[in-house]
């Protein structure tokens, strides 16, 4: 299983990192597939310690993707970390092993503190459409700009049939970057 998160890491000298990732979860492990190169994976080899924050506000993850990375934060209880002040839940993790790769290595953890902070009351479809957003323009280099067109027209509809405020800035962002990148003429 996947789960999309907020990745929370540090660097020796405390300063934080906040990156959208998709966490997989298998068994007691998560496991963080980071690309190289990544201030995420520099981080967690550094300190060997990062926090996943469970957090509903889809602006945090178009807010990351497009340049929009200050979010308050709150210390994590068990480990050298931080917390997003938003997070409805968050886990605290530490590094187990990895299995080194050139592109993409595999870093295993294992929990050591989790925490509820308030309720999850669903995502609605405009979330949804702006996750999904995310995640493709966060792949504006690997994917066929026509496919990615396609699939914004159609997280389009669900956005305008049930999105709030925080949606449409938040696709606001991502909709601005994937202008700019066109603009610029990448293949």
């Amino acid at each position: 299983m996947i789960q999309e998160t907020l990745v929370t890491t540090q660097d020796s000298n405390g300063q934080p990192h906040i990156a959208p990732m998709g966490i997989h979860v298998d068994g007691d492990n998560f496991i963080i597939l980071p690309f190289r190169p990544s201030t995420t994976l520099n981080n967690l080899l550094e300190t060997r310690v990062a926090v996943l924050n469970y957090c509903d506000d889809v602006r945090v993850f178009a807010g990351c993707l497009t340049g929009r990375r200050d979010w308050p934060l709150m210390p994590a209880s068990k480990v050298n970390g931080s917390v997003l002040c938003c997070a409805l839940a968050h886990t605290e993790l530490e590094l187990s092993h990895i299995e080194d790769d050139t592109t993409r290595p595999k870093l295993i953890c294992k929990p050591v503190h989790q925490a509820n902070h308030a309720p999850f009351q669903g995502f609605n479809r405009g979330q949804y459409s702006v996750l999904e957003a995310a995640i493709l323009i966060s792949r504006l280099h690997m994917l066929p700009l026509a496919k990615i067109q396609a699939e914004i027209d159609y997280l389009r509809i669900g956005l305008e049939k049930t999105a709030g405020n925080r949606e449409w800035e938040a696709w606001g962002w991502l909709m601005a970057a994937f202008e700019q990148f066109k603009a610029e003429g990448k293949p």
